[in-house]
């Protein structure tokens, strides 16, 4: 290992992931592993690239030094970012899963137990069809989990990091609010998000900002294409920010004109299953307790509305084509994973379907502590409301709540505010 102060985190936390990582493989029983997963590869030396389209790879010896395979182009990252001494580059003329082999050998691995990540998004069924094939003397074995038992519980200074994506986060959270307006487009507001994300340190993200405005809310996972947003609408906004990979994730909601007794029964909803993650959740909890606390909470409502996929998942480091790392744990029934200090979840109490026509969010990134939980940030969870012109028959966003909050069916009345 090349010892050296200019990455993200000090080298001792490198050291640290990879002797912890090595107890894993011998508690496996296996002499090396070959990990293929960008984001853990991120994780054990500090490398990364967009090129992770490439086949890449970390392969670490349960005692000798690790090594790296790369496309050629990419070892440029390799020297420049990690600590990582060895690799072996390939050229685009090449093949990879040669390369991949034929170190494996010259480092005296081709007979020994290997392990290699079945389930990685980016080495595919027919590459690992290739190394059993020509690697006929190992005994290949599936150690897919093997780095994100590490990851799971985030370090101190890992949570430094995401504290400064989670500024970004924030920062183009109040940039979309602030540009959603009657005859804005939805991709002028995601341009402003991005703006301010980018302005305020942050890097670019694993997802663009989701921005949908009135009846496009009831797509899943749209984000923004050119419509015209509409006096008497809202806008859904789903803003995850990135600082070196690690990101943090918020929804809100921007309603322009009347606060709609429906919609501010959803807020109050939200809200509340909010607050139950904050005066509830704590470590020894099981992520199945998670889910029953927020989705008993969102799915008791007057308002047509479901939660209709799981109510958090974990986040932290993430390439495209997602921000988080849900595949390790994602909050849903029937998980029996224990939470423990360090995780750190996107929690997701959002409603889809409020009047059969809407959806709105309001959510929060939180990390499990000793003793409960905390959020990342400090913006306020309350819809936006925006009155727009006198003749639209809208009105101030005080006069709003206090009409609603005199209906007698209101589900969460005496809830107080967050």
């Amino acid at each position: 290992m090349i010892e050296r102060d200019d990455m993200t985190f000090p080298f001792s936390e490198y050291q640290r992931r990879l002797s912890e990582l090595r107890t894993r493989i011998a508690e496996r029983r296996m002499d090396a592993v070959v990990i293929t997963d960008p984001e853990n590869i991120t994780y054990l030396t500090d490398y990364q690239t967009t090129g992770y389209s490439f086949f890449q790879a970390l392969v670490v010896p349960l005692e000798k030094e690790p090594f790296m395979i790369t496309r050629a182009l990419e070892e440029s990252n390799v020297i420049a970012r990690t600590w990582v001494e060895v690799t072996r580059p390939y050229p685009d003329t090449g093949d990879a899963i040669q390369m991949l082999v034929e170190s494996l050998m010259e480092f005296g691995l081709g007979d020994k137990r290997v392990g290699y990540e079945r389930n990685s998004y980016f080495f595919p069924a027919y590459q690992q069809d290739c190394i059993h094939t020509t690697l006929k003397d190992a005994k290949l074995m599936d150690c897919f989990g093997i780095v994100e038992e590490g990851r799971i519980c985030k370090s101190e200074v890992e949570l430094e990091i995401m504290q400064r994506a989670a500024v970004a986060t924030e920062a183009g959270m109040r940039a979309g609010i602030e540009a959603c307006q009657p005859g804005v487009t939805e991709n002028e507001v995601g341009a402003a998000i991005s703006a301010a994300m980018f302005r305020a340190g942050g890097e670019t993200p694993a997802v663009m900002p989701y921005v949908t405005s009135g009846p496009r809310t009831m797509i899943g996972h749209a984000t923004f294409e050119g419509r015209e947003i509409q006096a008497g609408e809202h806008v859904f906004l789903e803003v995850g920010g990135c600082y070196r990979r690690y990101h943090t994730a918020m929804m809100r909601t921007v309603v322009l004109g009347d606060l709609s007794d429906s919609m501010y029964q959803a807020q109050e909803t939200m809200k509340c299953a909010l607050d139950a993650i904050h005066t509830q959740v704590q470590p020894g909890m099981t992520v199945s307790d998670v889910d029953n606390l927020v989705r008993n909470i969102i799915e008791d409502n007057r308002v047509g509305a479901r939660l209709i996929t799981r109510s958090g998942y974990s986040i932290g480091i993430a390439f495209p084509p997602s921000w988080d790392e849900g595949y390790i744990i994602s909050l849903k029934q029937g998980n029996s994973a224990i939470l423990r200090p360090g995780m750190t979840f996107h929690m997701i109490p959002w409603m889809w379907g409020v009047d059969g026509n809407k959806t709105c969010g309001i959510s929060d990134t939180i990390i499990i502590t000793d003793t409960g939980c905390r959020s990342f940030f400090n913006l306020d969870r309350d819809f936006t409301v925006k009155p727009v012109a006198a003749d639209s028959g809208c009105i101030p966003l005080d006069s709003a709540r206090n009409a609603s909050k005199k209906k007698e069916d209101h589900p969460n009345k005496k809830t107080a505010k967050a």
